[in-house]
């Protein structure tokens, strides 16, 4: 079903899943559930939605940490570096083949839930910057001003600028 995918010890790891495309839209989430090569989750489905109906043909689901949990309170306090350093290279591999890539940030409000999280947005919209990626969220920024996720989306919303630069300010603050 999927022609992109990586992953490591034994899929409990995974970093990149998706279609290939001449136009691909890079979605970056909180971290994985239970999409495989072969099936969606619900998450990855409405991203792929959301890919098709806004003119992508391809579209790679990344996430800020590639440790699968169907629930993110699951996942340990402290990062794994790593699974951390593995997540990171891989993402910075796969957006810097693009010409001009377009990431859609979609990690909702969890990203509070774990450090290790607000660190991965900080350090990839650093790392990435070299590649002058355009950032993108889809529908209204949070009540506290963070990317929605795509399992909380409406179709009828849109995307919008991120300006990675003011957000990576108040990742910091």
């Amino acid at each position: 079903m999927y022609d992109i995918y990586s992953n490591a010890r034994d899929d409990h790891w995974r970093f990149t899943l998706g279609k290939c495309g001449s136009r691909k839209l890079f979605v970056i989430g909180l971290n994985p559930s239970t999409a495989t090569q072969e099936k969606a989750d619900t998450t990855v489905a409405k991203a792929e939605r959301v890919a098709e109906r806004n003119g992508y043909d391809g579209f790679v689901m990344l996430n800020l940490y590639p440790v699968r949990a169907t629930n993110y309170h699951e996942l340990p306090a402290d990062v794994d570096r790593e699974a951390y350093t593995m997540n990171q290279d891989r993402i910075v591999e796969i957006v810097s083949k693009e010409s001009k890539p377009v990431i859609w940030a979609a990690w909702g409000e969890s990203i509070l839930a774990r450090d290790y999280f607000m660190t991965a947005a900080a350090d990839l919209i650093k790392r990435l910057g070299t590649y002058s990626p355009v950032w993108q969220h889809f529908g209204t920024m949070t009540a506290t001003g963070h990317p929605r996720h795509p399992s909380r989306l409406q179709y009828a919303w849109s995307f919008a600028r991120l300006d990675e630069k003011n957000y990576l300010s108040k990742l910091h603050s």
